[in-house]
């Protein structure tokens, strides 16, 4: 798949001359390692400080999940790409502009919601209507209102759960969700969504690793220990266009099934193994679809598209120049 290797079995990793091995079962599986930019490890995996130094020198980001397929945390190898004029001008944005930065991600989101039900809405789901309609009559007038990053992240929960609450005309029944919940995932549907969207967040610092910004200092989300909160605030206008329509189209067309695909215990569901495989394929393939951007006029990727949303943050910050989030118009 590129430059991302997953790892989905138990072993140990290694730095083995001048390329990765993975050794599972007395078995040694090689990686080149030209052609790696992050690694995901999703099971147990033993690894010593001899690869950690040689995927720092390689500038190649380790992602660690843990049993619930939750994301445990990230090797990150030391910045490479240092701008401390970059780091005085997020700071200060986030003290003056913040607010500006908010909205137009909150809008983002909720452009990119708005275009996935008008979808469905086309092919006959006209309940969606509904929020469709709160959408373009309350959501953008509320939002325009807002006074504080309170206000803000009051509006974007309203504005997910109006989207969740149309999974039903969208999604099989027994795919439909009471409620969203995350750790541990509840049923199938919530197992794929913080899958999806930890996949999506992890993509998300791969991006921002290969510019100038900091991961620390972020607008939407409160900036806070144990996390980078700007991959969060910029991986949420895409939730709609890679995750959830990875989600509806596996779904939909069965490729993932609830009796084939899925462990199930008392308090919690994840993706068995094989599900977990169907999830990251489709998922990786919607990540490399391409479309023809209206401003570079050519085709670019939506991994392309998450690290362009970087670069026009950093032309806000440098520049002043406005800040709009990707929209899926642009991948028409």
């Amino acid at each position: 798949m590129g430059s991302t290797r997953y790892i989905a079995s138990m072993g140990e990793l290694t730095k083995k001359d001048n390329s990765l091995c993975f050794r599972k079962e007395n078995k040694n599986v090689y990686i080149p390692i030209e052609n790696t930019r992050e690694i995901y490890c999703l099971n147990e995996v033993s690894i010593n400080t001899k690869l950690l130094d040689f995927l720092s020198r390689n500038h190649i980001i380790i992602h660690f999940f843990n049993y619930y397929e939750g994301y445990s945390g990230t090797f990150y190898p030391k910045d490479h790409y240092c701008s401390g004029k970059l780091v005085v001008k997020q700071v200060q944005a986030f003290e003056n502009n913040r607010l500006i930065i908010a909205k137009n991600i909150v809008r983002g989101i909720g452009n990119n919601i708005y275009e996935v039900l008008y979808h469905y809405y086309k092919h006959n789901k006209k309940e969606v209507k509904k929020t469709i309609d709160w959408i373009k009559n309350e959501f953008y007038r509320l939002l325009d209102l807002a006074d504080s990053i309170k206000f803000i992240l009051a509006i974007e929960g309203d504005l997910w759960q109006r989207f969740y609450a149309e999974f039903k005309y969208i999604l099989p029944d027994e795919f439909v969700m009471n409620k969203r919940v995350r750790r541990p995932p509840d049923n199938p549907i919530n197992a794929m969504i913080s899958f999806g969207n930890t996949l999506l967040y992890t993509k998300t610092i791969s991006a921002i690793y290969q510019t100038h910004l900091d991961q620390r200092i972020s607008f939407l989300h409160e900036p806070s220990e144990g996390r980078f909160s700007l991959s969060l605030d910029l991986c949420e206008v895409f939730k709609p266009v890679i995750v959830f329509r990875t989600i509806f189209n596996l779904v939909n067309n069965r490729k993932i099934q609830i009796e084939k695909h899925f462990e199930r215990k008392v308090n919690y569901c994840i993706l068995n193994e094989e599900g977990r495989n169907i999830f990251i394929q489709e998922f990786e393939e919607r990540m490399e679809s391409v479309f023809l951007h209206p401003v570079l006029k050519r085709k670019v990727s939506y991994r392309t598209a998450i690290k362009l949303d970087c670069y026009k943050l950093i032309k806000f910050l440098l520049e002043e120049k406005e800040f709009t989030p990707f929209s899926i118009k642009e991948g028409k």
